[in-house]
């Protein structure tokens, strides 16, 4: 009789969801950006959040959240409903890097978001202003090394990709500059373009517009060879072999969302990146469209954790 009961009632609790997952979204969808608008991660979420309105053919809204380094976006997505109306447009750093440079934080980034699917992938640049006197990559690190601490770089906010990214650039070529938080790359990259600050290495999508149009300078990307987009900017690796820095950016909602809605979230977000409009859209920003299945996110997630812990203990970045 209890076994009977068991039955029935996990039947119906699956009814139940399946129903859930079928009727997903009958109301709008929040996306939680952790930084500014006109940063990457908010242009990713605005480009790919375009298509799931006409899926859905429901309204997103794109609720910034900006400020210490993406974990205040975070926490408010971690203890969000777990029921698919709140997703989390994380940049990598905040799950892979933060656990290890923040001491204290508010969430698990493992415990209590749950990855669905990495949208798009791209590399960093690093810019400068025009009038900056460094032409090159080896133009800056000569500079740098010759005033130890007289060149400030600026950053979407103290753990951030683009803060890990001059941090990966600062450690392969062993110079010491002085950091320059924001709340996000679209700050940072107004200062420099205002010439505060003496460059940043944004993600390639939020500074391509500005490298067209002259207000800023391209010295290199990141990725291991030359982006089609800027093909005269050189790679990093151009003058340090090896080097190369990418960063992502991907859906997670709160643990506990049920699986059928997890599943139905991921299959409508790979097929919006699949339309070639999309696919061209990221094209022309610099960015490579993704769609990888919740369990490769998480893999992959997990693995490049365990890299940043080197440049995190080696560069001493821990905070409070």
């Amino acid at each position: 009789m209890k076994q009977t009961r068991l039955i029935l009632m996990t039947a119906a609790l699956l009814a139940s969801t399946t129903a859930v997952a079928q009727d997903f979204p009958n109301k709008p969808v929040r996306i939680i950006v952790p930084f500014s608008a006109g940063g990457a991660t908010d242009i990713v979420t605005r480009v790919v959040s375009q298509k799931l309105t006409e899926t859905w053919g429901q309204s997103i809204v794109v609720d910034n959240r900006a400020g210490a380094g993406g974990n205040i976006g975070a926490e408010l997505a971690a203890k969000a409903p777990a029921d698919g109306y709140t997703i989390f447009m994380t940049s990598g750093s905040i799950v892979t890097a933060n656990p290890h440079m923040y001491k204290k934080l508010p969430y698990s980034a493992e415990k209590d978001l749950l990855a669905v699917t990495n949208v798009a992938s791209g590399p960093q640049a690093i810019v400068v202003n025009p009038s900056f006197p460094a032409k090159t990559v080896r133009d800056l690190i000569n500079m740098a090394k010759a005033k130890p601490k007289g060149v400030t770089f600026g950053s979407a906010g103290i753990g951030t990709q683009t803060h890990l990214a001059g941090e990966n650039f600062i450690f392969s070529a062993g110079i010491d500059v002085v950091h320059i938080p924001y709340k996000g790359e679209a700050p940072a990259v107004s200062d420099l373009i205002g010439g505060q600050i003496q460059f940043v290495t944004p993600n390639l999508s939020a500074a391509i517009a500005f490298v067209r149009s002259g207000k800023l300078r391209a010295l290199a990307v990141t990725s291991k060879e030359r982006s089609k987009q800027l093909p005269d900017v050189p790679a990093v690796a151009e003058t340090l072999p090896g080097f190369e820095n990418l960063g992502w950016f991907g859906f997670m909602v709160p643990t506990g969302t049920p699986a059928p809605v997890v599943a139905k979230i991921h299959k409508d977000t790979v097929a919006a990146l699949g339309d070639p409009v999309i696919a061209k859209r990221f094209e022309d920003l610099g960015m490579v469209p993704v769609g990888n299945t919740p369990a490769e996110f998480a893999k992959a997630i997990k693995e490049e954790s365990a890299r940043w812990v080197k440049i995190i203990n080696e560069r001493k970045l821990q905070v409070n």
